[in-house]
């Protein structure tokens, strides 16, 4: 437990010293005077919180698998923080370190997918190719998410405990302690970030989780015959499936799936039902601990996952389907 209050103090303190810099210097500020449709708050911000997770996730550097992933982490990182600091990083660059990420953590940890569950296999090129498409959309989906106070974090904060328990029945000493300094430095963000928004999660933060998130479960399910790919799946679909019902929806619509709107569930769920921001984190985050729940007590069982897969998307098309019909806005 060292290692899990030792992340959350670095995290918390540097982080409280991002904000007075912040405000003090006026750089990382999300200024609410911008136009944005995902935007809504009303005050200016640090959107820098990724700074302080990735000062936590510098203790890393004490064991001999952190090592091999701090690398990448920090790469993971860089791709979103230049954004957050003066908004012109192109989105080919954050694509490319994300790409050169990904690729390296694949190779340290030796950690890819190749068997699908159900008797499935991949050759090996190809596993190569899927799983660097996988971090690297999960990077991005986790950022799409990242709404509201608490709401990427503590949907990740899940995700984690999750991990760590299926690390502790496999005996993995050395993930535990990754997973713990992880839980950590994100406790120590959303103390300052939920509920007030004293500081914000920014790309390089969202970038940062969700590269964390994708490389830790395929790590697991690629390690461990007794853990099944469609529980990481299972566990992380409110983030993916946000993420491919977008690309549906606005396509449907002959809409660019890359151009920001504010039809998303989470933006939904704040119009319609919540009115609240930190509640509508809340809401949602309560909303997936069923699922998160039945997907690790069960996450050797690749038919149990996919159909805990199937029930999150019939639930998440039905509400959805719901709230855009009472929402007030034009669609």
């Amino acid at each position: 437990m060292l290692y899990f209050f030792s992340s959350l103090i670095i995290s918390l303190v540097i982080s409280l010293v991002i904000i007075y810099f912040s405000h003090k210097h006026q750089i990382f500020i999300d200024h609410h005077e911008t136009i944005k449709p995902q935007r809504f708050h009303t005050d200016a911000t640090p959107r820098s919180g990724g700074i302080g997770i990735i000062s936590g996730l510098s203790l890393f550097l004490l064991s001999a698998f952190g090592i091999k992933l701090f690398i990448p982490t920090i790469l993971a990182f860089l791709s979103g923080i230049f954004e957050d600091f003066h908004n012109s990083l192109s989105a080919k660059t954050r694509l490319i370190l994300q790409t050169i990420a990904a690729i390296i953590a694949i190779w340290s940890l030796d950690a890819y997918v190749n068997y699908l569950g159900l008797g499935i296999y991949l050759p090996l090129w190809f596993s190569y190719i899927f799983t660097t498409f996988a971090i690297v959309g999960m990077m991005n989906a986790i950022n799409i998410i990242d709404g509201f106070n608490g709401l990427a974090s503590g949907i990740t904060l899940l995700v984690m405990l999750s991990f760590g328990y299926i690390s502790y029945t496999q005996n993995n000493q050395d993930l535990i302690d990754i997973i713990l300094i992880t839980i950590g430095a994100i406790i120590g963000f959303i103390i300052l970030n939920f509920p007030k928004g004293k500081i914000f999660l920014g790309d390089g933060g969202a970038y940062l989780l969700g590269f964390i998130v994708a490389i830790i479960g395929i790590f697991l399910a690629n390690k461990y015959d007794s853990v099944s790919p469609w529980y990481v799946l299972a566990v992380l679909i409110y983030p993916v499936w946000e993420v491919i019902f977008s690309i549906i929806r606005k396509l449907s619509q002959k809409k660019s799936p890359l151009k920001p709107d504010s039809y998303h569930f989470h933006m939904l769920v704040f119009r319609v039902i919540t009115k609240n921001n930190p509640l509508t984190a809340l809401f949602i985050i309560i909303l997936n601990i069923p699922f998160v729940y039945f997907a690790t007590i069960h996450a050797h069982d690749s038919l149990y996952n996919i159909k805990i897969i199937l029930v999150f998307i019939l639930l998440y098309i039905t509400l959805y389907l719901y709230l855009i019909k009472k929402d007030k806005t034009i669609y």
